[in-house]
C-alpha cells in the first residue's frame, strides 16, 4: 500500500479554498502526511474514484453519500470531517434592489445553476420555507453564460457562486441574498470508503487535524493574507477579486469551524433533497458519518 494519499478533487471552485490552502500553507505535510490532489472533473467522477481506488478519499457534498446510503444502507461510502456547512451560491441581480424577500424571487427571469444539483435543491427548499412559489430556471445557461444574460438585461437574477458574484458587482450587478443565510447546510466534506477509513485510521486522522488547523486560521485570516495563497489556483481571478470573494465567504460564516459535523446541517441537507425528491428518505446520520474518527483526531 502506497504512503501517498490520492485526494479527488470534484471541481475546481474558490468555495473549497480550505482545503486548497491545507496544501498550500503546509498543513498535510506538518501532520506526516503526502497528499496528491488529482482533479475528477465532477463529483460523480469524484466518487467513482474512491470506489474504483483511483482515489483514497474526496471532497464533495455529503448528498452523495446520503443518496448512496439511503438506496443502500450496506453502501461503503463514509463521510468525514466537515469543511463547509452553509450554501456557497448567492443570488445575484442586474442592479442593487433594498428590501428584497426571498418569497419574491419565483416572479424573477432568473437563471439557475445547471452545473450541480445541490444549490437549486437548497434554494428551492429556501423559498418554500419563505412562503414563496416554486423557482424556475429561464436560462438553462451554465453560470458563465448567465453572467453575460445577466449583463445584457436578459435575466433579472442568476445563481452563482465567488468570484462570479464579485466580478458581476464590478459589472454594476449587486448581491441580493446569500444562500448562507438560510442557515446550516451541509455542504462540503470528506468522504471515502469504510476500508480506507480503518486501513488507513492514522492518514484519516491526519487529514482531520490538517484541516482543523486549515479551518480555524482561515476563520481568523486577513482576506489580504488568504488571497496570495489561493491565487496559483486561481490564475484568472485578480488578488482584488479573491480578495472580496474571501471577505464575503467569510461574513456569510461559509466555513465551518472546526471539523465536527453538526446534526442540524445533515438534517437540513436531507430536508431540501426531501422535498426535491432527490431522496427516498433520510438515511440515519450514523450510518453516513464517521465522527469517531475526528473524535480521534482532536482527542
Amino acid at each position: 500500500m502506497s504512503d501517498i494519499l490520492i485526494l479527488a478533487e470534484p471541481f475546481r471552485a474558490l468555495f473549497y479554498a480550505p482545503y486548497y490552502l491545507a496544501e498550500a500553507r503546509g498543513a498535510f505535510t506538518r501532520q506526516g502526511l503526502e497528499v496528491r490532489m488529482e482533479m475528477a472533473g465532477t463529483t460523480t467522477l469524484a466518487a467513482e474514484a474512491v470506489f474504483s481506488g483511483k482515489a483514497d478519499v474526496a471532497w464533495s457534498g455529503p448528498m452523495r453519500v446520503m443518496q448512496h446510503r439511503a438506496e443502500d444502507p450496506a453502501s461503503p461510502l463514509t463521510a468525514f470531517c466537515a469543511v463547509i456547512m452553509r450554501d456557497p451560491f448567492l443570488i445575484v441581480g442586474h442592479a442593487p434592489r433594498e428590501g428584497f424577500h426571498l418569497a419574491e424571487l419565483s416572479g424573477f427571469r432568473l437563471g439557475l445553476v445547471t452545473e450541480v444539483p445541490t444549490p437549486v435543491w437548497c434554494l428551492a427548499d429556501a423559498v418554500a420555507r419563505a412562503g414563496g412559489q416554486k423557482i424556475k430556471d429561464r436560462a438553462k445557461g451554465t453560470m458563465a453564460e448567465n453572467m453575460v444574460s445577466l449583463a445584457e438585461g436578459r435575466l433579472d437574477a442568476i445563481q452563482v457562486f465567488e468570484p462570479f458574484a464579485a466580478e458581476a458587482e464590478d459589472a454594476g450587478g449587486a448581491v441580493w441574498y446569500a444562500q448562507a443565510e438560510a442557515g446550516l447546510m451541509a455542504y462540503s466534506s470528506l468522504y471515502a470508503t469504510e476500508t480506507t477509513l480503518t486501513d488507513r485510521r492514522e492518514q484519516m486522522r491526519g487529514m482531520v487535524r490538517a484541516l482543523a488547523e486549515t479551518l480555524a486560521w482561515l476563520n481568523a485570516a486577513a482576506p489580504a493574507e488568504v488571497a496570495p495563497l489561493l491565487a496559483p489556483y486561481f490564475p484568472e481571478t485578480s488578488p482584488e477579486v479573491l480578495g472580496r470573494s474571501v471577505a464575503r465567504y467569510q461574513e456569510v460564516g461559509l466555513w465551518n469551524d472546526g471539523p465536527r459535523f453538526p446534526r442540524a446541517a445533515f438534517d437540513a441537507l436531507g430536508t431540501a433533497m426531501l422535498r426535491a425528491k432527490t431522496l427516498p428518505h433520510l438515511p440515519d446520520f450514523a450510518i453516513c458519518v464517521d465522527e469517531a474518527v475526528v473524535e480521534e483526531a482532536l482527542a
